[in-house]
């Protein structure tokens, strides 16, 4: 800027120009300031070069110098004065086609992706329930969230972030327990899809809590404990369900089999032990989050002070309040918070360790049905095998039956006795074969 300020000086000509594209500079990135002002100032020292050139010329005329170099010089003079022009006009372009350039990322920027637009279910501590849609920026600014944190509740992102987690943020607490994704904060909590089973759940087992008339009269938890519990239960709740509807049908699975297999049987064991798998993996996985849950204090007494003017140190784990009383009421609160993760984690070990011996009881009862299916197939191959034993047997003695049979004379025909002694000797020798090829076989333990 102070390049231009002194050439606007050492040329007063140009001080409108200048201060027109200064103007314009104001508007622009500085990239695009300078290549808007670098063909002005260019364009406006060749047009000083060719005033001063014009000058010096006009004196030598005057002086009565030689004509033909007047001549010659007048004749650059204009040459020169066209490519200042072509370099001017160029530069004007080249600056409305930067100007241009510069113009369509700004477009482009303004135009954008369309920001995703949630419905939710917004529920207030006082069980005021409502449906709203709130945009991603909107939920983020009243949140105090990142963006990064969105993704464990995004519902668009279910298949990747199917492990159920519980993070805990300075102002909110994000829940993401397979079909239920919400985001709990001090005044509110927002439930995404909400259609879905394990939200119906979510909201059966926490509205109840949400009033007046359902307290026993005791103090009443914070919002965000209420919250916690709800979804907890909720979800330990469906797992219960789902294994007391599943645990008869797999006892009485256990006592047809294996006596009686049928393609419907087998069907109903595959099913079973399918279900078996999800429910076992989904308790542990649940399990798994509880246990991480309770080695990490920092992550609990985060949430004991939630909507409280108090902080955390993250080394030592140690709770400072501006009111002493703040701090009070945070210790008991850590203490009902352990007491209620370690209560449901002893529920969802006995779910886990429930599904677990179904699953066992299951994976044992098909391998009882595997050696049975085996030895039926063992005895199948033994009676094929004794067959195949006759049949060459019996092959054999049709070998001499079509040997006699030729049209040939043998000279035994003649005597009466002949037929009687070769029809003997066939069956006896069939019969031998088979009993030496049985004993060999039972020899080498193949039979």
């Amino acid at each position: 800027m102070a390049s231009i300020a002194n050439l606007s000086f050492s040329h007063p000509p140009l001080n409108s120009q200048i201060a027109s594209s200064a103007s314009v500079c104001v508007s622009f990135q500085a990239l695009a300031c300078h290549r808007f002002l670098l063909p002005v100032i260019l364009t406006a020292r060749l047009r000083s070069s060719r005033k001063s050139l014009k000058r010096s010329l006009a004196e030598e005329r005057a002086g009565g110098g030689d004509g033909g170099v007047l001549d010659l010089d007048a004749a650059a003079v204009q040459r020169e004065e066209s490519e200042s022009d072509g370099v001017e006009n160029g530069a004007v372009d080249g600056t409305v086609r930067s100007s241009q350039r510069t113009s369509i990322p700004s477009e482009s920027i303004s135009l954008g992706i369309k920001e995703p637009v949630y419905e939710v279910v917004e529920v207030k501590p006082d069980g005021l329930v409502s449906t709203n849609k709130i945009s991603r920026r909107q939920l983020l600014k009243s949140s105090g969230l990142r963006p990064r944190d969105i993704r464990s509740v995004d519902p668009s992102l279910w298949l990747t972030n199917s492990m159920p987690s519980l993070l805990v943020r300075d102002q909110a607490i994000l829940l993401n327990f397979g079909s239920l994704r919400a985001i709990a904060m001090h005044e509110r909590v927002l439930v995404f899809d909400y259609n879905r089973k394990g939200s119906k759940a979510f909201l059966k087992a926490l509205l109840p809590r949400l009033n007046p008339k359902n307290t026993s009269g005791g103090p009443a938890m914070p919002f965000e404990l209420e919250v916690v519990e709800a979804a907890l239960l909720s979800r330990i709740q469906r797992l219960e369900q789902r294994l007391m509807i599943l645990e008869p049908r797999v006892a009485a699975l256990l006592e047809v089999l294996p006596n009686k297999l049928t393609a419907d049987v087998l069907e109903q064991l595959r099913l079973s032990k399918q279900t078996l798998v999800e429910l076992d993996s989904r308790a542990g996985a649940l399990k798994q989050m509880l246990l991480d849950l309770l080695e990490d204090p920092y992550e609990i007494r985060r949430i004991c002070i939630m909507g409280r003017n108090c902080t955390v140190q993250r080394n030592s784990n140690d709770v400072e309040c501006s009111v002493p009383l703040e701090k009070e009421i945070a210790e008991e609160e850590e203490e009902e918070i352990e007491m209620l993760l370690e209560n449901y984690l002893e529920r969802c070990e006995s779910c886990h360790g429930q599904a677990e011996r179904l699953l066992d009881s299951a994976k044992e009862m098909e391998d009882s049905i595997a050696v049975n299916l085996s030895s039926r197939r063992l005895e199948v191959s033994r009676v094929e095998l004794l067959l195949q034993v006759g049949t060459f047997c019996v092959a054999v003695g049709a070998l001499i039956a079509g040997i006699f049979g030729m049209n040939l004379k043998s000279y035994l025909e003649e005597h009466v006795f002949a037929f009687w002694l070769t029809t003997a000797g066939i069956i006896f020798g069939a019969v031998a074969a088979f009993f030496i090829m049985y004993s060999y076989l039972k020899a080498r333990r193949i039979l």
